[in-house]
């Protein structure tokens, strides 16, 4: 049990996901490059793609974490298929929404691992206790649809009062607008601000944007 979360003086939960609650399966990243490269017909070699959808990956969410919004999927596929020498102008919407579909398929097949330990039982008792819980993430490849998807298959969507993702608010955390959300959506309007706490992985995003909007925050670090 996560002991050194303090439930007992919060009333409100909101948790990001990656690297917090869920890691990547050791071998969707992989898949996912066989299948980038299969799909857009790419000629390059398979670890030159490996590392332009690295390389873009990360520096899309540090964009969207320095700026605040957010850069929607379909263009973190362009930029890396015009680094990689694929005619993007050739490509249409059409096309790049089946291609999510079918990483969506792996990555449901190659789901997560939950890395937060008895993660059910920590809902169950802030649950338990009248509390509130939602989940907050940033998302880049994977959209919050598909999240969501996944959170019902692993019964965690029932502790859920309400999920949030950056593609959907078309912003990210640390912007202000994004615990904005979090606030207006909780359902007690005499909650203080105070009796908020956010929790997730990254100092900056997580810890240092809900504590400068004013929630309490708790920067988890797990031994990955």
């Amino acid at each position: 049990m996560k002991t050194d979360i303090d439930i007992h003086n919060h009333c409100h939960f909101s948790f990001d996901l990656w690297l917090t609650l869920i890691k990547s399966h050791p071998e969707f990243k992989a898949k996912r490059v066989e299948l980038f490269s299969s799909f857009f017909n790419v000629k390059k070699p398979i670890e030159e793609v490996a590392k332009t959808v690295k390389y873009y990956d990360d520096l899309c969410n540090t964009i969207n974490e320095v700026i605040g919004g957010n850069i929607d999927t379909f263009e973190i596929y362009l930029l890396i298929l015009g680094s990689l020498n694929v005619d993007v102008k050739q490509l249409d919407r059409t096309q790049l929404n089946e291609f999510y579909l079918k990483s969506e398929q792996l990555f449901l097949e190659y789901k997560p691992m939950i890395i937060f330990e008895n993660l059910h039982q920590f809902f169950d008792e802030i649950k338990n206790q009248g509390k509130t819980i939602n989940i907050l993430s940033n998302t880049g490849f994977i959209k919050g649809t598909t999240m969501r998807k996944f959170l019902i298959n692993e019964n965690l969507d029932q502790y859920i009062d309400f999920h949030i993702y950056s593609d959907e608010l078309n912003c990210s955390k640390p912007n202000p607008l994004v615990f904005q959300e979090v606030k207006n959506r909780i359902k007690n309007p005499d909650l203080q601000m105070h009796q908020i706490l956010h929790i997730g992985d990254n100092p900056i995003a997580d810890y240092k944007g809900a504590r400068d909007f004013g929630f309490n925050a708790h920067l988890l670090k797990h031994q990955l």
